[in-house]
């Protein structure tokens, strides 16, 4: 894979301006090109099935929360959700889908802007590729992930204004995720769709453009739609399925449906990224969101320090700890996405603190030798991909320190997301939802009430982190103590071996040190490192200092050029 160096550094960017005023402030009716007659349905584009046959076989499944009551929505007509585009996605021939897929799947953002500015590919083809790639396998119900829960109906219309744009806005004005399709978790808010948290309650939530879909789109990005999670952010159901929601359905896994969990609760953009349904993907992490979905499906996932990214109209968990992140089939995609989705939030009091302006980022070489890595000896002993990651990098040079950390409590830490939660939601519903949306809720307990109203679809996993989150009554003070108390024993863990071993960074496995790094408040790059005999995937994770997300990303590039490790799941290959 090619090394690209920093390509775009802030500008003020006139021309930019307004081309991005014809790209957002469009209002005019959809254009309805026509469409050829074999492209239109006669009837439904796809249809429901009986999934007991499934459910029954995963009855016995060793891993409990992986024995579903429910693959299938009971709430989402996927008619619905891709009937609009169904015509339009159709226009491309299997022939030129086939043709495409080389120049596109599995490729750099600035490999991608190179077949374009070569002629050889346009925006609103490569928007259409991805179409047409989630239509053939999500209405396919011995493919379908149930990872697309929603479509943004002006795609190809944005992705023909960006083809228009091309021809008069020169390319250093332009961000290299300028018509790059992006999908969005669906708790990040997005013009023109629900934003629904996976919940019932929130099925015709629609308030408009969360901050960082904003950034998104003033840097040209093409929103293409919404991906399943696991319900409230995965802060619902107690031993519940990850990627599991009311309104989505169960998520499953590409490289082994209902046989490997998704990881979650990113669960939709994971698994969106591991086969290919897009450029990048945006996921959300409290604790572990990001990081457990990238290396269940093989993916890049950045989860940032809280405070570089805004957060404003996403649905919460906690500001303490909630972030949004990057999630992409490589380095540079996960980089180029990040880069466009800073900004100074208003909104968000913790973020834009250490945002400077202009520090436009895309990995850089990095050598390994003389670094010092730290490496938790119990994996060197128990999980062979991490030992054969780690000799890896030995073999670029890097010094292994082996290190035992100090054992540390995390006492408290749900009660700082009851507490956290129970707080950050009513303010959200307060403000992000709009009175003309027909949102039933304005708090955790209202949540709850409504869900009693039909638990065996509402709730057919009980709801029992929400009702702990309706009955919290820490006290202000309480809550800042048990912060503190937790921050400090996150920055212990990892602080003693790094002072003590002069460590550049730590390495762990997936989400394994999720919750330290969240309450330590330290930024986390998961890297595919290879798969298990059974074909289950699993990641390399980068764990860094505050604010070192370049740095992380540097390393995690190095690492992806060295193992080469990432591999398309095998059902998902044409």
């Amino acid at each position: 894979m090619r090394t690209f160096q920093p390509i775009f550094r802030s500008r003020v960017r006139f021309a930019w301006v307004l081309a991005l005023a014809l790209f957002l402030a469009c209002k005019q009716e959809k254009e309805t090109p026509e469409t050829p007659a074999a492209a239109v349905p006669s009837g439904p584009i796809w249809q429901p099935y009986n999934d007991s046959a499934e459910v029954a076989g995963n009855a016995d499944h060793p891993i409990a929360r992986m024995r579903y009551k429910l693959i299938q929505s009971r709430f989402t007509d996927k008619n619905e959700v891709f009937g609009p585009l169904y015509g339009e996605a159709m226009q491309m021939s299997p022939e030129t889908y086939a043709a495409l897929r080389p120049l596109i799947l599995e490729q750099p953002m600035p490999v991608v802007q190179e077949h374009i500015k070569a002629g050889r590919l346009s925006y609103e083809q490569l928007t259409r590729f991805f179409l047409y790639r989630i239509y053939k396998y999500e209405l396919d119900n011995a493919t379908t992930l149930n990872t697309v829960i929603a479509l943004n109906p002006d795609a190809l219309r944005q992705a023909r204004i960006c083809d228009e744009v091309l021809k008069t806005l020169p390319e250093e004005k332009r961000h290299p995720i300028f018509g790059m399709p992006i999908l969005l978790k669906d708790n990040i808010g997005a013009a023109g769709m629900p934003t629904t948290a996976g919940a019932v309650a929130l099925l015709h939530n629609r308030p408009g453009d969360a901050f960082i879909t904003g950034r998104l789109r003033q840097n040209g990005a093409i929103i293409l739609g919404k991906l399943n999670l696991s319900e409230w952010a995965y802060y619902f159901c107690e031993g519940c399925p990850v990627g599991y929601s009311a309104v989505g359905g169960q998520t499953l896994n590409p490289y082994g449906r209902r046989v490997f969990e998704t990881g979650g609760s990113s669960s939709g953009s994971g698994t969106a990224m591991a086969v290919g349904y897009a450029m990048g993907a945006v996921g959300t992490e409290t604790s572990g969101s990001i990081l457990s979905p990238s290396g269940q499906n093989s993916v890049v996932g950045l989860k940032p320090t809280v405070g570089l990214l805004g957060r404003s109209g996403i649905v919460p968990i906690s500001s303490t700890l909630d972030t949004p992140g990057p999630m992409a089939c490589n380095t540079i995609n996960a980089a180029i996405l990040l880069d466009a989705m800073k900004g100074t939030d208003m909104n968000d009091p913790k973020a834009g603190t250490y945002y400077l302006e202009g520090t436009g980022y895309l990995p850089r070489p990095y050598s390994f030798a003389g670094k010092r890595v730290g490496v938790f000896a119990e994996f060197l002993e128990t999980d062979s991909l991490y030992a054969r990651a780690v000799q890896q990098l030995r073999g670029a040079g890097a010094e292994i320190v082996a290190m035992v950390p100090p054992e540390v409590e995390l006492q408290g830490f749900g009660t700082l997301l009851n507490a956290d939660m129970q707080i950050d939601l009513q303010a959200y519903l307060a403000t992000a939802v709009r009175e003309a949306d027909s949102v039933p809720v304005h708090s955790a307990s209202e949540v709850v009430a409504f869900n009693l109203g039909d638990t065996l679809l509402r709730a057919p996993y009980g709801q029992a982190r929400m009702i702990g989150v309706a009955q919290d009554r820490t006290s202000p003070d309480s809550l800042e103590a048990i912060k503190r108390q937790l921050r400090q024993a996150g920055r212990r863990f990892f602080n003693t071996p790094w002072q003590a071993n002069r460590l550049e960074v730590v390495l762990s496995v997936n989400n394994r040190h999720a919750s330290l790094a969240a309450v330590a408040e330290y930024p986390a790059l998961v890297v595919p490192m290879g798969y298990r005999a059974t074909g289950e995937p699993a990641g390399l994770t980068f764990i860094g200092k505050p604010f070192q997300e370049e740095k992380l990303l540097d390393m995690g590039h190095a690492f992806e050029v060295l193992a080469g490790a990432r591999q398309l799941p095998r059902a998902y290959r044409e």
